[in-house]
């Protein structure tokens, strides 16, 4: 259940998108650890997917940049990593699922990664971006979102979130389109 506001409103659920956990061996966070961690933190609700650090909660009052503040503070506090982490509220992940530039990639739902950003990123060094230089795959833009299909498989994207975190200098960590859509079923159940 959601915790409700004052006003009798429903507290807005929010999609905590950790980066780089339970990859090859590194920065180890089991997903029931990261639920009690952020129950701790008196978050609500708490609901985690896949192993890859995806959790669905509510934080009444907090924003998201605060709740990924305080998330990034607890995992270094009690498991001393140093996890970057991206907080969207529910109807933020309905927008980004929404206003999806490549609808013909849904098809191909594993093949098509959305990848998060910190921050919006800078118009210009967008348009520097030649899609030529990146065929097969395609991509396009949200606010603080770049979709990416890869028609031929991901193992060898160019488009990384390694690549526009260098590019940008923005925090980004990627989830393919089933994840997404997963998860904000899970943040509207």
């Amino acid at each position: 259940m959601c915790a409700g506001k004052a006003n009798g409103e429903q507290a807005p659920r929010q999609i905590a998108l950790l980066r780089g956990v339970n990859v090859g061996g590194n920065n180890r966070v089991p997903m029931a650890h990261l639920r009690e961690l952020m129950q701790e933190l008196g978050y609500e609700d708490v609901r985690t997917h896949l192993q890859s650090g995806n959790a669905v909660f509510t934080a009444a009052g907090t924003p998201p940049e605060q709740a990924a503040r305080e998330i990034e503070g607890q995992l270094a506090r009690s498991l001393g990593l140093e996890v970057r982490v991206l907080v969207r509220t529910a109807e933020e992940l309905a927008q980004v699922v929404s206003a999806n530039p490549l609808p013909e990639a849904v098809a191909e739902p594993s093949r098509l990664l959305v990848t998060f950003l910190s921050a919006p990123p800078d118009p210009e060094r967008l348009r520097e971006l030649d899609p030529v230089d990146f065929e097969p795959d395609r991509f396009g833009f949200g606010e603080r979102e770049i979709y990416v299909w890869c028609p031929e498989g991901v193992r060898t994207i160019k488009l990384s979130y390694a690549f526009f975190e260098k590019r940008f200098g923005v925090v980004a960590t990627a989830r393919n389109w089933n994840t997404v859509t997963k998860l904000l079923a899970l943040a509207r159940e």
